[in-house]
């Protein structure tokens, strides 16, 4: 078997235990209920504001007064769904004695390391995918029509965001036998990082918090809410979550070193 086919192999067993347990239902829907709740208070907010407004004026833009509000919502949602879909990624194998089948068989550390992300990051894309038919539902009755390329880029910041905390959390889970303890953690982590982000984010703070607020997660996401694609916060994103699992993948040659 190729890397490709090992890799592909982990990801299999891993969505038929998430499918297989009801983590899986639980995340798709809470995430879909969640999002149905605030689509529906969004829409409502936005005819609410439409109509204050005089005819001179015209209508509030959707993409800025209703898409927008929505998808940061959704992103404070995420800090809850990710540590769900990790923390049993790492913890449950090790507390299932199966761990040890994983280290003999003929797959390296990064393929079982980066199947296991995949997984979970794939059962995360589907919760986002499947919410949105309420977008579907907007653009074919809504008037006018929203932008298609600045709601598509907060969907591609949710992604990455989403990306960057299920790294956390594959890290984290490897640190412990019991997944409700390396659920908790990763919401604790992701946490303290949205906490810092905020704290730091100050125009008037010195270098030191410039480079905590770079750090915050959360503050590269502002551009991709606005439509904006920018290359840097795309590249922060995606090595915040390489270094993610470079670290869960020495965590585990590490404990395969020591075993």
């Amino acid at each position: 078997m190729n890397a490709a086919s090992n890799v592909s192999a982990i990801v299999q067993k891993e969505w038929k235990h998430y499918f297989g347990s009801p983590i899986a239902w639980v995340v798709l829907f809470a995430w879909t209920f969640l999002f149905g709740v605030f689509f529906a208070s969004s829409v409502y907010w936005y005819v609410q504001q439409t109509a204050r407004m005089s005819e001179g004026m015209g209508k509030a833009s959707v993409n800025d007064h209703l898409i927008r509000g929505l998808l940061q919502q959704m992103s404070v949602v995420a800090m809850f769904i990710t540590p769900m879909i990790t923390m049993r990624l790492f913890a449950e194998e090790k507390r299932q004695g199966s761990m040890e089948l994983l280290a003999t068989s003929p797959l390296t550390d990064l393929q079982i390391v980066l199947g296991k992300y995949l997984a979970a990051f794939g059962l995360y894309a589907l919760t986002i995918a499947a919410s949105l038919v309420n977008f579907a539902a907007l653009w074919m009755y809504s008037t006018p029509k929203p932008e298609w390329k600045p709601m598509a880029a907060g969907v591609l910041g949710l992604l990455l965001l989403g990306a960057c905390y299920i790294a956390i959390g594959t890290v984290l889970s490897n640190l412990t036998r019991n997944q409700m303890v390396a659920g908790i953690l990763t919401f604790c982590v992701v946490l303290a990082l949205f906490v810092l982000g905020w704290w730091a984010d100050d125009p008037m703070g010195g270098p030191f918090f410039k480079v905590l607020a770079y750090l915050a997660v959360n503050n590269h996401l502002n551009d991709f809410m606005k439509g904006v694609v920018n290359l840097k916060d795309v590249v922060f994103y995606l090595s915040f979550a390489g270094f993610g699992v470079f670290l869960a993948n020495q965590s585990v040659a590490s404990q395969r070193w020591r075993a």
